[in-house]
């Protein structure tokens, strides 16, 4: 008997009908787990396992250490109408700001759950509305506070804390520890989509943290929970929390993941990609997870998008077209060596046709960040691909923010840039969409889009914050069919995301990506 990698319990065993049969009978259900080869259990029925196979099976530290703190559990925490005196809500913070209507509400709402989803949208505070809430709670029960988050975002989390007067423990999603300390722990894990992959061991690591006994409360910030417009993603962070519905997955991916088995490459497979019944978990999820709009919040100037057609010329049609043939052949020839797979084709021709449009937008792109420029407007330019950014520097100059940059220089690069010293920022979505503050911008250029409609929000978001003046006018370049057919995917994906955590009573229905992008080829 051991700790699991994600906090649960398992049990290995060679096969016995007696002792099958007890486990069976184990409350709360346990269930075979045929590919790790073992019974896995909650961690609510480790006492009864003990209890009643503790001399048959031997216990792996550190199983029998959580054991003894369930046993031992920590002293309860003051009635909710304590913990908002505690927390002094009506009183400036210590540096002098004091917080917005809707950080109040939002400490309040999380103080009345030792689980929750803060799910607010970018620009809204969330970060020092769960620092104000972990205040209260350290000054109510003398605990830790460990915040998962970003190693680019480290640096705001110590400014916030810092204003706080809070000591804080930060812990990268790269390096996650076994263990909490004994004395109880205040639990904040920040871009907690991050951990949206089951079989991802950051995943399971995570987990395993939210599960501890020695955990007080787990709060989980994410502007983008389903980021991919999937249910699927959602249920790791339902079972951080410990919501019912993460107490059996199969029953959760069959009822509201399409979950179901097919036949592939001669293999039997389970698969829960799909969404379905998106109003009735919207209402089940709805008490534990809170989403808020910036419009609902805060008077913001608008945001507007809208799309510009880029053409090419004939010669540029063939060249690409070229270009995309050489990619196409590339990988056939791969694949009937054996070196990819031969079903992925359409996803890698849809990465080599975006690819290849990012470079061909650049004069496009170029015309319209020196037009805006020539206003005298500061601009950020955002696009999926390293390479393409650098071009677009080359031609332009400007600040550049990319992954190859240290953590430490990208942000006196965004410093100089909300500084006025540069008037035009190019970066990747992976960083700077992630963490930074860009409001002196009111035109946002989107050379082209991620695959999931959080990305996109992000990066928009990043200037459309408090403090900016005036519209933000968001770009998006579009060429040819490729491009239609993400930002249709995007589209889409909103939608799912607005009926999970908006009021919806719509039901989508599309073809997988796959396909519409075979029946492209097939054109083509």
């Amino acid at each position: 008997m051991r700790l699991g990698a994600s906090g649960s319990i398992e049990l290995m065993l060679p096969f016995d009908a007696v002792t099958q049969a007890q486990l069976r009978a184990v409350r709360p259900r346990g269930y075979w787990r045929s590919r790790q080869g073992c019974w896995e259990f909650p961690l609510e029925a480790a006492l009864v396992l003990r209890q009643h196979f503790g001399q048959r099976f031997a216990m792996e530290e550190p199983l029998p250490q959580w054991c003894r703190w369930l046993e031992q559990p920590l002293p309860p925490l003051p009635p909710h109408r304590e913990l908002i005196a505690i927390a002094g809500l009506g009183d400036p913070l210590p540096d002098g700001r004091a917080l917005f209507a809707h950080q109040r509400a939002a400490v309040r709402w999380l103080l009345a759950r030792r689980g929750a989803v803060l799910a607010d949208a970018m620009g809204l505070g969330k970060t020092l509305t769960a620092l104000v809430a972990a205040r209260a709670m350290v000054r109510a029960a003398d605990c830790h506070v460990v915040v998962i988050a970003p190693t680019g975002l480290h640096r705001h989390w110590r400014q916030e804390a810092a204003a706080l007067q809070l000591q804080i423990t930060l812990l990268s999603w790269a390096a996650l520890p076994d263990d909490l300390p004994e004395a109880g722990t205040v639990l904040i894990a920040d871009e907690a989509h991050y951990a949206q992959n089951l079989n991802a061991a950051r995943t399971q690591a995570f987990l395993r943290l939210a599960r501890h006994p020695r955990l007080r409360v787990a709060w989980l910030l994410s502007g983008t929970p389903m980021k991919n417009g999937r249910p699927a993603q959602l249920f790791p962070l339902l079972a951080a929390i410990g919501h019912p519905l993460a107490k059996d997955q199969r029953a959760f991916e069959e009822r509201y993941c399409l979950g179901h088995w097919h036949e592939r490459s001669g293999t039997r497979q389970w698969s829960a990609t799909g969404a379905t019944h998106l109003p009735e978990l919207q209402r089940l999820v709805r008490p534990l997870l809170l989403h808020r709009r910036k419009q609902d919040c805060l008077d913001l100037p608008p945001k507007r998008r809208q799309m510009l057609p880029v053409t090419l010329s004939e010669a540029e049609g063939q060249g690409f077209q070229h270009r995309l043939q050489l990619k196409v052949e590339d990988y056939r020839r791969r694949a009937a060596a054996g070196l990819v797979r031969r079903d992925a084709e359409a996803l890698a021709v849809l990465t080599a046709l975006r690819q290849i449009g990012a470079e061909y937008k650049l004069p496009a792109a170029a015309d319209l960040v020196a037009q805006l420029q020539a206003e005298g407007q500061a601009v950020v330019v955002f696009t999926a691909f390293v390479a393409a950014a650098q071009l677009l520097q080359q031609r332009l100059g400007g600040a550049l923010l990319t992954g190859r940059l240290a953590a430490a220089e990208r942000q006196s690069v965004v410093d100089r840039f909300q500084a006025g010293e540069e008037q035009l920022l190019i970066s990747t979505y992976g960083v700077g969409g992630l963490g930074f503050t860009l409001h002196r911008a009111r035109h946002v250029v989107l050379l082209e889009r991620p695959w999931t409609p959080g990305d996109a929000e992000q990066a928009e978001d990043r200037c459309h914050r408090i403090g900016m003046q005036g519209t933000l006018e968001c770009h998006w370049l579009q060429l040819g069919v490729a491009d239609q057919l993400v930002d249709c995917l995007i589209a889409d994906k909103e939608e799912r995301i607005a009926l999970l955590l908006s009021r919806g009573q719509a039901q989508l229905d599309r073809q997988p990506l796959p396909r519409m992008v075979q029946q492209l080829l097939d054109q083509w």
